[in-house]
């Protein structure tokens, strides 16, 4: 079996491959910068809890980019659905926190517009809608 990658040729594949770019883009900055990470999330890590950092690398990165890998390198609809998915209940997770947690702030706002156009862009094509 011979594995060459996949390259998007329709509209609708290169904002679904878009959407898993910037997924792998996150997964990076996650990995190999948490620090700086965690500033940009409004995060702040205590010095003498260093396993905050371990959490951003293995579970937000290695969730990042693992589904965003596998997207780009697969390019198959319903791992572009996988990823619209988790883009769109993360935004959820984001309206629940806003409105029980009284985190209704400007950074928060604008995070859920990010959230909610990666999950667009991927489920758009999974789902037919641009084609």
């Amino acid at each position: 079996m011979e594995f060459a990658f996949p390259w998007p040729v329709t509209q609708g594949e290169w904002l679904a491959w878009a959407s898993a770019a910037v997924t792998v883009v996150l997964g990076v900055v996650l990995l190999f910068a948490p620090g700086t990470s965690f500033r940009l999330l409004r995060l702040p890590a205590k010095p003498e809890r260093p396993e905050a950092y371990s959490v951003a690398r293995a579970n937000m990165a290695g969730f990042y980019l693992g589904l965003g890998l596998t997207a780009l390198l697969l390019a198959q609809p319903l791992l572009y659905m996988a990823l619209g998915f988790s883009w769109l209940f993360t935004g959820f997770g984001r309206i629940v926190s806003m409105m029980s947690d009284k985190a209704n702030r400007l950074s928060n706002w604008l995070w859920l517009v990010l959230d909610f156009a990666l999950a667009a862009l991927a489920l758009g094509f999974s789902f037919g809608l641009v084609a």
